[in-house]
């Protein structure tokens, strides 16, 4: 693979837009876990795959090319994290129920435009569950520009994220505008799946946001060690992905979410290996 790697662009822009996403997909998914807001990323999910629908069908249909299913995804999933805020806002006593109503219409939508667009095809399945050579050059660069952004929003307003993920009352009390800070992380999350759809896949991409965060707060000691944690799994499951994907020929999303799932499981022994090793070591000091 690594002659490979030097001789095709294509696999270059793959295994770079996969590193990109390891980092971003779980540093952003430790906010959304610790927030209990995980669904969020499966309905944004669907959302996606409605606009990437939605831009095949331009294509197939009207033969309009300016608008490419990677944006056309990225726009749906942005508007929809917009209405799930506003939801949020209506149903106050209620906000997850913005989740499922957002959620059915992405799925609604997708069905009804992969219909009329004449079923399913190749580079819908590659948007499904992710592809190892689905990445353009300015795939690759619109990625490599959401990355940035969000690593500098969260670096930037680390201290406000943080305090709304355990505190939201006392944040508020503060002075810090929630509000407009619960908007802006939605749509960087929303982002975040827009830009992981070309590795992981739409309908895989939520595991990439959740499995590594769960597995490193087994054994993670603290919020910025399971954060540091949960990005190394991450990178971890795309590379072993990637890999799998190019020598097997199968899309890389669901080996990422295999490799994720081994990780959590192998974190969960650890974690329980570990309490019976402390607990034996404080029944042998209570014999002495």
């Amino acid at each position: 693979m690594l002659a490979d790697f030097l001789e095709y662009d294509f696999l270059r822009y793959t295994f770079l837009t996969g590193l990109l996403i390891g980092i971003i997909a779980p540093l952003l998914g430790t906010f959304i876990v610790v927030r209990r807001l995980s669904l969020i990323a499966d309905a944004l999910s669907h959302v996606t795959l409605a606009g990437i629908a939605f831009g095949l069908l331009l294509e197939k249909k009207f033969a309009v090319t300016l608008i490419t299913p990677l944006y056309s995804g990225m726009a749906f999933s942005v508007i929809g994290s917009i209405f799930i805020e506003k939801l949020r806002g209506v149903y106050k006593a209620y906000q997850e129920i913005a989740i499922p109503i957002i959620l059915s219409g992405g799925v609604g939508l997708s069905v009804i435009f992969i219909s009329i667009a004449d079923g399913f095809n190749t580079e819908l399945f590659n948007y499904l569950f992710g592809s190892v050579s689905a990445v353009s050059i300015n795939d690759f660069y619109t990625i490599l520009g959401i990355s940035i952004f969000i690593v500098m929003i969260v670096g930037l307003l680390y201290k406000e994220l943080f305090s709304l993920s355990f505190d939201e009352e006392h944040a508020t009390i503060s002075g810090i505008h929630a509000k407009a800070i619960h908007l802006l992380f939605i749509v960087l999350t929303a982002l975040v799946i827009a830009a992981s759809i070309r590795i992981v896949g739409v309908l895989l991409v939520s595991a990439l946001m959740t499995l590594p965060v769960a597995a490193s707060m087994r054994i993670a000691k603290g919020f910025k060690q399971m954060m540091f944690l949960s990005i190394i799994f991450g990178e971890i499951a795309v590379v072993a992905g990637l890999i799998t994907g190019y020598y097997l020929s199968i899309p890389p999303g669901g080996t990422i979410v295999l490799v994720s799932l081994i990780i959590l499981l192998i974190s969960i022994a650890a974690k329980k290996y570990n309490f019976t090793l402390k607990k034996a070591h404080e029944n042998n000091l209570q014999k002495k």
